[in-house]
């Protein structure tokens, strides 16, 4: 018998951000992300200590995906920064980073937590107010009318991830594409409850970027298809091609024995019997003038050369992933079951052709009226593959969201930088009401400001990873970087051209202040104006979506780490 042990009282926490070990492992997990932020980031190499594969990547989804952590206050961390980037797609690493600067800055203050959580939650509300508002000098109008906003948002993208390694012929082909591909995805007929279609992704790997290309309709692999020989393939009297979506298994072991039990009469084949019902499904497919049958499972060899026998192209092993956008585009009903088949479930293709790609060769469905795209997507390395296909979704998740709400921030650290130097005009303006209404004196409000700020332009701050010089000007609040090793000037305009975003050069008579880090006596700062230019051909833009909730989940998750009086673990 096996000894049995007393069980283990629970462990009990207490003050876990005062602790040594939780204060490192916040500090390495916030290098690790700072260091990997923005288009010069630093790339992570992941894999486990068995073999496997070996992921390169900068990305905040994989980087998070492979850490693991004991610390309950990181787990609570990037669980929440993994929700938001299920979401968006976007600035998990903005989202991350920022959320670790406010812990950090927050939790040195001689305030009482419940204090800088109300405070913080007011500036908050300042900054949303500020972004959502038309005199923000941060926020791009989207006019889906002209292509150059989607332009520069899709290449913002594109660049921000240097494990991709695109050089700027292939980042410029891509952002067409990319932009095209999201194009084809917009219903031509506007309803009251249009939904967009969507862009599949189709491997080609060890071939260059620029081959990459996009057509409408879907493309599913066939190798057993022969270039050359023409494609026959059965039509209805109009012209079209009939097509039925099987959901189920049509390879003849329909029984499951884990089901139930069956009784079967003496000489009776189960396998038989199962099989001419197969075949009778696909009599009366013939009859119906069916010309493509798709399966998502597998179908009985038997069954497709009698299809192919009579004029009906046989697709199996579809996929889960396909029968969505095969459903949408064909207007087809899957059909469940070999023992009930209605016509209506039938749908209709236009036309059916072959292609060729590398050495791959596919069925090309072609549909009237589709939202179905398929981009073929080639890169030089497996590696850089899987991360160009990370982005190249997330640029097509961030157009979503933008058609949605169609604004855009300015990336390249400048909205950060910006948000701070409006707080900081704001929080030293505001009326003695406010203060009492919070129950906090002036002087903690200043504090976590200036905290709040220098946060946020810690995020700016991240982006610049060869130790050079960093400037915010005191009349837009936008980040300049300055190159490293440069020379000591009279005037910083001899060393920058243009903000972070792109928005400013130096043609103006600017001043400039050093973005200062974690340390620094409070700076006052002017209310920025807003640029007279609103767009040019290299502008760095982000989703508004995607970063005004990482603001937001950046803020919530701080809090409630800062709330964390007590960690019960359980032993056993």
């Amino acid at each position: 018998m096996s000894r049995l042990e007393a069980k283990k009282p629970p462990l009990f926490i207490s003050e876990p951000l005062t602790r040594d070990a939780v204060s490192q492992s916040l500090s390495l997990l916030s290098g690790i992300l700072k260091s990997s932020y923005g288009p010069a980031g630093r790339l992570k190499q992941l894999h486990n200590g068995v073999g496997g594969c070996v992921c390169t990547t900068s990305q905040s989804s994989a980087v998070l995906g492979h850490l693991s952590t004991s610390q309950p206050v990181l787990r609570v961390l990037t669980a929440s920064v993994q929700n938001h980037v299920s979401r968006f797609s976007d600035c998990g690493l903005f989202t991350a980073i920022l959320c670790c600067g406010f812990i950090e800055n927050f939790r040195s203050l001689n305030v009482a937590p419940f204090t800088i959580i109300k405070i913080s939650k007011h500036l908050l509300s300042l900054c949303m107010d500020h972004l959502k508002s038309e005199a923000c000098g941060c926020r791009v109008s989207v006019d889906f009318g002209s292509v150059e906003t989607l332009v520069c948002l899709v290449r913002s993208i594109l660049t921000s991830k240097p494990a991709c390694m695109l050089n700027k012929t292939e980042v410029d082909h891509l952002t067409t594409l990319v932009l095209k591909a999201f194009i084809f995805t917009i219903p031509c007929h506007v309803q009251t409850n249009a939904v967009l279609g969507k862009c599949m992704i189709v491997p080609v790997k060890g071939r260059r970027v620029v081959d990459s290309t996009v057509l409408p309709g879907l493309l599913i692999e066939m190798p057993e298809f022969q270039l050359g020989k023409p494609l026959a393939v059965k039509r209805t009297g109009s012209n079209t091609i009939k097509t039925a979506l099987f959901s189920v298994s049509m390879s003849g072991d329909g029984f499951n024995a884990e089901e139930g039990t069956i009784a079967v009469h003496h000489g009776v084949s189960l396998e038989m019997s199962e099989l001419n019902q197969l075949l009778n499904v696909g009599k009366q497919l013939v009859k119906d003038e069916v010309g493509l049958v798709l399966c998502q499972k597998v179908m009985h060899p038997s069954l497709k050369q009698y299809l192919k026998e009579n004029g009906v192209i046989a697709v199996d092993r579809a996929g889960l992933s396909l029968m969505e956008p095969l459903g949408c585009m064909t207007g087809s009903q899957p059909i469940a079951s070999i023992h009930s088949l209605s016509p209506a479930c039938y749908g209709s293709l236009k036309d059916l052709c072959l292609e060729s790609f590398a050495s791959k060769h596919f069925l090309h469905l072609i549909a009237e009226d589709t939202v179905i795209c398929s981009l073929i997507l080639c890169n030089r390395s497996e590696t850089a593959w899987d991360e160009l296909k990370r982005v190249c979704e997330t640029a097509e998740h961030v157009l979503q969201l933008t058609m949605k709400e169609p604004l855009a921030l300015l990336g390249g650290g400048c909205t950060e930088t910006h948000l701070a130097s409006y707080i900081r005009h704001k929080s030293s303006t505001l009326p003695d009401s406010t203060f009492k209404d919070l129950d906090c004196s002036q002087t903690q409000y200043q504090l976590v400001a200036d905290r709040f700020c220098r946060s946020l332009e810690s995020v700016a701050h991240s982006l610049s990873h060869d130790d050079g010089e960093i400037l915010i000007d005191m009349v837009y609040g936008h980040c300049w970087f300055v190159p490293s090793g440069s020379p000591c000037v009279s005037k910083w305009s001899d060393l920058v051209s243009k903000c972070g975003c792109g928005m400013n050069g130096n043609t103006e008579d600017l001043s400039w202040r050093f973005l200062q880090g974690q340390s620094g006596s409070p700076v006052v700062q002017g209310c920025p104006q807003e640029p007279s230019v609103k767009v040019t051909d290299l502008l760095t833009l982000d989703c508004f979506a995607a970063k005004c909730s990482g603001l937001q989940v950046a803020l919530e998750t701080a809090n409630l780490i800062l709330d964390l009086s007590y960690i019960i673990e359980d032993q056993n």
